[in-house]
């Protein structure tokens, strides 16, 4: 496929996309909203067992009134637009129709299950806390431990698929080149993958995830055009556009939230992404609000720890914002002009290192 035709393929699949997430939001709105899918009661115990009274105050009226699991919208959508782009390829074979189809062996198999698994185990942990089960009083829904190893075997297939099958056993330097780490691919595959799935703290504000996460696969679809992964690219543009309808529904005032089952699918293909396009030593920066959030909830959990003392008034960082008196909107389009600089800058040293070689 030349460039031209990918690039075309690339804005009508994104287009296809937001139009089935934005026909179907509304449809989605209305299960959630019958069947009562939203918190039964706020979390009022941290991770390490302490009281979270400001936390409990903050989001009292919104987790327990606002529908979740909201994130089925961005899978379920995916699945439709991948079927029906299959269908056409194989019914207009020989046409730029065709050409659509962006299920591919080496490029989209593992990002596009691996999507589907983290939503998955998203959606059990989400139906659990909807549902009430689990310990209500740190949230409820499946325990962090679980999920944990879930996602471990999820990064260890994974793994193992990109190292047995597809051969890779280097890690590329941006501007230097190529580092043979051998076996070792695995264990950082594994490690990666779950590094950044621990950033799906960063949905807990209107808007915040989702625009986030549309700037970072737009980013990583434009690194995967100019490498000349045409289906990866395709299948990042997708997710974009789902991403963009699913916003329209989810900025302020949210009518739903994503979920575990939203965020738990885009964590965890973020990661096999950026492994995919050469770019995982660049994720940190285009990522670098989802690195500040995390390292806000691990510089808290060690300050308490060891020095019984607390370094942010609520943890991750975007609480702490909002329980000093930040409106949610304002943490919100700043972490959103955050990430679009730093994904400018990633882009920036992408296409250098491509030029470089």
């Amino acid at each position: 496929m030349d460039p031209r035709t990918a690039l075309i393929i690339m804005a009508v699949l994104s287009l296809i996309g937001f139009i089935v997430a934005f026909v179907a939001a509304p449809i989605v709105v209305k299960i959630l909203y019958k069947y009562k899918c939203w918190k039964k009661t706020v979390r009022t115990v941290a991770p390490d067992g302490s009281a979270t009274p400001l936390f409990a105050a903050l989001h009292k009226d919104k987790e327990t009134k606002t529908p979740r699991m909201a994130g089925v919208l961005l899978g379920g959508s995916v699945i439709i637009v991948a079927a029906l782009a299959w269908g056409l390829g194989r019914l207009f074979p020989t046409s730029i129709v065709g050409h659509l189809d962006f299920l591919n062996r080496s490029q989209t198999w593992i990002p596009f299950f691996t999507l589907i698994a983290g939503s998955l185990l998203g959606l059990l942990d989400d139906l659990l806390v909807v549902g009430g089960f689990g310990n209500t009083a740190k949230g409820g829904g499946i325990k962090f431990r679980h999920r944990l190893l879930v996602v471990f075997l999820i990064g260890l297939v994974g793994a193992y698929w990109f190292h047995s099958k597809l051969g890779w056993d280097m890690l590329h330097v941006p501007l230097v080149g190529d580092l043979f780490v051998g076996w070792w691919y695995i264990p950082l595959f594994i490690f990666v993958l779950i590094g950044v799935f621990s950033t799906s703290i960063v949905d807990g504000i209107d808007g915040l995830a989702g625009g986030i996460f549309a700037l970072l696969f737009a980013t990583f679809a434009a690194i995967a055009f100019a490498r000349g992964q045409f289906f990866l690219s395709s299948f990042c543009a997708v997710l974009v556009g789902t991403l963009l309808a699913f916003l329209w529904f989810n900025i302020p005032p949210a009518l739903f939230y994503m979920g575990e089952t939203g965020i738990l699918g885009l964590t965890t293909t973020l990661a096999v992404v950026a492994f995919f396009t050469n770019s995982v030593l660049l994720l940190p920066i285009a990522g670098i609000i989802l690195v500040i959030e995390a390292a806000s909830v691990a510089i808290q959990l060690f300050s308490k720890k060891v020095f019984k003392r607390k370094v942010f008034l609520i943890a991750p960082y975007h609480h702490h914002l909002e329980a000093k008196g930040w409106p949610a909107h304002r943490v919100t389009m700043r972490f959103w002009l955050i990430t679009s600089v730093a994904c400018m800058i990633t882009l920036v040293l992408a296409l250098l290192d491509i030029i470089h070689k």
